[in-house]
């Protein structure tokens, strides 16, 4: 005997899913105008490395080149040259005009209270550390467009990238423009990444820190909108772990690319700079009228330890050890008088920091002894900053190798003896750096210089680090 079927609860089911298929199809005929219109997916599916083709990837050269050209523009002195000191009216243009790039390419953006910015596009399991990039867009007097910049404009075409290639990350990706890593303005090299990294050292010396015209940084910073109604900096602070990884896309600052023909560089470890002020005080007195024998010559005792400087440098033995007096000041400054006053800032650095700090004991030394010889005064010898070296995470170098041999981009590994963002950000979570070349290695000059290609290259590279680190 046949089973009857009840009529009314299977016409009901017929009905419901009747509806469902066209509410389903509405829905995706919906979604699909949305897609259309922006561009990119509404409803991303999730992605896997394995199905994810390199050969997708494309960068619009001619768009990023008029954001480097533009940005470039917000300037206090003349093209082609370009100087953008921390917090000055066209810094602040210059972070509005990175604030609305972030936002058209859909990322969520917001600041920290010294300026840090942070553009961010969700994955699918956020509640994961997240992948971060960026670099900074600050620039010291006369120089180039492209230092900081190309880490910075080139992160948000490296993820308008991922999206026009259909890409879903699984962690979410985070662009962060740094604040001040030029030293230009306060004499605090990356600042805001020192900050974020919980230097309760550098909190508690803002507090105290004045620019050259006597104007202090939390009076700078307000400003420019930031730090409003806090003295006590330390919610900058990041906790170690915040970020799954960080990489950062830059120019390489040296000729060793270019010379070689190599598109890409991996950076295994970034050197330990140090900083020294030192000021000795000598009698002065009248060019003419002091004779030789009797001259306490403060100009001279610079000089020779400017001397110094070099000479312990060239005896480490090891070509990584670099060292630079950068800024000499002779007081009272006329040609006609015998210097009574000298300043000198000297920077020293190395991959190696027991090696770099055997030079600064060295430079002590030769301080010691000039101002014995001379008979002059050794009234300051101030290391400002002793930072040790960091080295670049095994699995981000290993991503970026991988992804420069998708990408068909001869590729070499070396170290960066500039420092970066990147060597502060390692005590926050694992880092890497991407180089790439520029013209003559030439850097913190108008002449400085990155093709289209050589961006392009870059870019391609840190858009396929950062899809393989944020599935992991």
């Amino acid at each position: 005997m046949a089973q009857r079927f009840p009529l009314l609860p299977f016409l009901l089911l017929c009905l419901f899913s009747s509806a469902s298929i066209i509410a389903h199809q509405h829905e995706d005929s919906t979604t699909q105008t949305m897609e259309d219109f922006s561009g990119y997916p509404i409803h991303e599916p999730h992605s896997s490395i394995q199905n994810f083709a390199s050969s997708s990837l494309s960068v619009d050269t001619e768009s990023l080149q008029n954001q480097i050209d533009e940005l470039a523009t917000f300037s206090d002195t003349p093209a082609p040259s370009v100087t953008r000191i921390l917090y000055t009216d066209k810094d602040v243009l210059a972070r509005r005009y990175i604030k609305n790039l972030m936002g058209i390419s859909g990322l969520s953006v917001r600041e920290d209270a010294v300026g840090n910015i942070f553009g961010s596009w969700d994955g699918y399991e956020p509640n994961l550390p997240a992948v971060a990039t960026g670099s900074h867009i600050d620039a010291i007097p006369y120089s180039g467009k492209y230092d900081g910049v190309v880490g910075v404009l080139g992160a948000i075409e490296a993820i308008n990238s991922l999206k026009r290639s259909g890409f879903k990350p699984r962690r979410s990706l985070e662009i962060i423009l740094f604040t001040s890593e030029e030293p230009t303005r306060f004499g605090i090299g990356c600042l805001g990444s020192r900050l974020l990294a919980g230097s309760e050292v550098l909190v508690k010396a803002l507090q105290t820190t004045v620019d050259g015209q006597n104007k202090s940084f939390l009076d700078a910073a307000r400003a420019a909108g930031y730090a409003k109604d806090q003295d006590d900096l330390s919610s900058v602070f990041l906790r170690k772990g915040s970020y799954s990884a960080f990489v950062e896309l830059h120019i390489e600052q040296g000729p060793i690319l270019e010379e070689e023909g190599i598109s890409i560089g991996i950076v295994t470890a970034i050197a330990a700079p140090a900083s020294i002020k030192v000021e000795f005080e000598g009698n002065g007195g009248h060019a003419g009228a002091v004779l030789m024998p009797n001259r306490n010559d403060a100009g001279l005792a610079a000089a020779e330890l400017a001397l110094a400087v070099e000479k312990h440098v060239l005896e480490s033995g090891s070509i990584d050890t670099v060292g630079t007096v950068g800024i000499l000041e002779l007081h009272p400054g006329a040609i006609n008088s015998i210097p009574s006053k000298s300043h000198l800032e000297i920077d020293t650095r190395d991959i190696d920091e027991q090696r770099r700090n055997n030079v600064i004991e060295k430079i002590y030394q030769s301080a010691i002894k000039v101002e014995k010889d001379r008979g002059v005064r050794l009234s300051e010898f101030k290391i400002v900053n002793q930072d040790p070296p960091a080295l670049s995470d095994k699995s981000i170098t290993e991503a970026m190798e991988a992804a420069s041999k998708e990408l068909n981009l001869p590729h070499k590994l070396m170290i960066s003896r500039a420092y970066h963002d990147s060597l502060f950000m390692a005590r926050v979570s694992p880092m890497g750096m991407i180089f790439i070349p520029c013209y003559k290695g030439y850097s913190h000059k108008p002449e400085e210089y990155a093709s289209h290609q050589d961006i392009a290259n870059g870019v391609k590279v840190l858009a396929l680090t950062l899809a393989k680190l944020s599935l992991n």
